[in-house]
């Protein structure tokens, strides 16, 4: 029996949103892209000039703002209160502003009550770094996608570059790791692995090889997918 709730976790640049798209389509679940819903508060924070400090008014951005992830063919498109916001949440302004705004306790517990509200009837592909952990610690299937820091660094200069945005693979590097550790060492629902999911390094991997490993651990098939976390 296919899991009906797949948790896919793992650090920035592991190709977590892309497997878990094909991955989603596939088995014709719904793609739950959490890290954009994130991406839109942070981006609507800019717009209104509020700090990523003030936790109350970043608590009440998430409180009120409607997102909205909408499928269009092999596209996932994210609407934010009716706008079309897709391509504004994945500037290197907004990407480097969504790690500290989804540390924030009242922007978690409000997207979180949405995330959990939207896989309520299962039949969904989540993609993050706490839905294992603590958004679906109850997932029928949960992973962790990793890949070295080499590979997450090219594979993320690759995506900025055909986005227009000049990259250079030692500089992204080094916000990769940054990155990872403030996503690793924040005090709510830290990036971490969990006890029961299972790790997929996919480094050496095509992405079609990744996709393939995820469904067949989602069938219940562990062979050859490496141990589970401990």
């Amino acid at each position: 029996m296919t899991a009906r709730i797949i948790a896919i976790d793992g650090p920035a640049g592991a190709g977590k949103s892309t497997i878990a798209k094909l991955a989603a389509k596939r088995l014709g679940y719904l793609y739950i892209d959490t890290g954009a819903m994130y991406r839109v508060v942070a981006l609507c924070a800019i717009r209104e000039g509020v700090a990523f400090g003030d936790e109350a008014a970043l608590g009440k951005i998430a409180a009120r703002v409607k997102i909205e992830l909408r499928h269009e063919g092999d596209l996932c498109r994210v609407f934010c209160d009716g706008e079309d916001v897709s391509a504004a949440i994945r500037t290197p302004e907004v990407s480097a502003a969504a790690s500290p705004v989804s540390a924030v306790r009242p922007v978690r517990e409000a997207l979180v009550a949405q995330q959990r509200a939207l896989a309520a009837t299962g039949g969904v592909v989540m993609d993050g770094r706490d839905i294992g952990t603590y958004v679906f610690p109850g997932a029928d299937c949960k992973i962790f996608l990793t890949a070295g820091l080499t590979e997450r660094a090219a594979r993320r200069a690759k995506e900025l570059e055909e986005k227009g945005y000049p990259a250079e693979a030692g500089a992204v590097a080094l916000e990769l790791l940054q990155r990872d550790a403030r996503d690793s060492g924040r005090a709510l629902a830290p990036l971490c692995k969990a006890e029961d999911a299972f790790e997929l390094d996919s480094t050496e991997l095509s992405i079609g090889q990744v996709v393939e490993k995820v469904l067949a651990l989602a069938r219940g098939d562990r062979g050859g997918a490496g141990p589970p976390a401990v």
